[in-house]
């Protein structure tokens, strides 16, 4: 194998370990997801996962585990997005039976509702920290920053589908692209 070949084995511990260690989900995944895969393992380059990143966020889905499959497939077929997504389910998926198998006896304690409290403040954290790094990427110039805009407020204000919006925005971008002679 070369350098950023992995086996089945190594990308099944790959994204186990970034399911076990990841709390907050989805795009809280995202940053450790890019120092395991790309600065750790160097499976992937940086473009690469950007754009598994937007693909991932544009079907339907999580964000992590559509990103898992993506890079699983493109490193090993079938088999390597099979092994790819296990791993990354497999964590929480331990984790939420054992919860659901206790949760019963103890959600009505003060306690249980102050734990909640303070994981929404802390998800909500790893969310921000997650997009920061996105942001900063994405934003290349004045057009991008103002198709940031347009798209933040289509989706905060006035609520319009994802799935329109992406459309939006792709068609921008090459129109865009077009324009500049990016594209020919």
């Amino acid at each position: 194998m070369t350098e950023n070949e992995i086996s089945l084995a190594g990308l099944f511990a790959a994204f186990i370990k970034i399911g076990a260690m990841t709390f907050g989900g989805g795009i809280a995944m995202l940053p450790i997801i890019e120092r395991e895969l790309t600065q750790k393992k160097h499976l992937i380059s940086i473009k690469e996962l950007m754009d598994f990143y937007s693909i991932a966020q544009a079907t339907p889905g999580v964000i992590a585990l559509n990103v898992a499959t993506l890079v699983g497939y493109k490193k090993r077929g079938f088999k390597g997005a099979l092994a790819a997504t296990l791993g990354l389910v497999l964590p929480s998926f331990v984790v939420i039976v054992l919860i659901a198998a206790f949760l019963n006896a103890f959600m009505g304690a003060d306690i249980i509702a102050r734990i909640f409290a303070a994981l929404r403040i802390c998800v909500a954290a790893l969310v921000i920290n997650a997009v920061i790094p996105f942001f900063k990427r994405g934003i290349k110039n004045t057009f991008t920053l103002l198709l940031f805009i347009l798209t933040f407020c289509a989706f905060y204000f006035f609520k319009i589908s994802p799935a329109f919006i992406v459309a939006f925005c792709a068609m921008a971008y090459i129109l865009f692209a077009l324009r500049k002679g990016e594209i020919k």
